[in-house]
């Protein structure tokens, strides 16, 4: 979506939102960009958002704590149009992508990712055979905050690599664990079995 149409971005940094979410009586991780830099403790480069990843079943109690907030939702989703999302509307699949921004004069600060959960596991909205136990599905910064697991996060950003997922991709490298990289690999392999990170990962054992 283009910034010049939708209104300028000026992300949060990830200890914003851990106040704003201090409250939440639900789980939510930092994803994005923030999320493989919160798993190797540094900073690697700019960022044009920040994104949070909630399950779509807390998206009531979601929007209750951002109750103050400009909240829009993409819909559809990946064309660049943006509508409200009304207090007590519940999104249903496709809709998953939220921006939001503390008033209508702000600029956009937060994107919230809604994605899907079965009992006590996660469902990659992209394909159902791809999911994980919702305890698995994140880490916790030694400050705190909650971040998607970076292997959960590359599978995210495999689908269209672009030059800023490489940078990721070669920094949290070396902190996977066999579990997380073999994880990886099955999961990159649903989705794109050609992809070149596969090289680079253990054998794919899903087949």
């Amino acid at each position: 979506m283009s910034a010049d149409v939708l209104g300028r971005w000026v992300p949060d940094r990830p200890e914003d939102v851990a106040a704003v979410f201090a409250k939440a009586d639900f789980p939510w991780w930092i994803a994005g960009g923030y999320a493989i830099e919160l798993a190797v403790g540094r900073e690697l480069r700019a960022h044009g958002d920040l994104d949070i990843l909630v399950l779509r079943r807390d998206q009531a109690a979601l929007q209750g704590l951002l109750a103050d907030w400009d909240l829009y939702v993409a819909d559809p989703p990946g064309q660049g149009r943006l509508r409200p999302w009304r207090p007590g509307e519940v999104l249903q699949p496709p809709l998953h992508d939220i921006w939001c921004r503390r008033t209508p004069e702000a600029p956009w600060s937060v994107q919230l990712m809604l994605d899907e959960a079965e009992g006590a596991k996660w469902v990659s909205r992209r394909t159902p055979e791809i999911r994980l136990p919702i305890d698995q599905l994140g880490r916790t910064s030694e400050t705190g905050i909650p971040y998607l697991a970076p292997e959960v996060q590359l599978f995210y950003k495999a689908k269209a690599t672009r030059e800023k997922d490489e940078t990721d991709f070669d920094a949290v490298m070396p902190l996977l664990d066999a579990a997380a990289r073999a994880w990886l690999a099955d999961a990159i392999s649903v989705i794109a079995p050609d992809h070149p990170w596969l090289r680079r990962l253990p054998p794919v054992s899903r087949r």
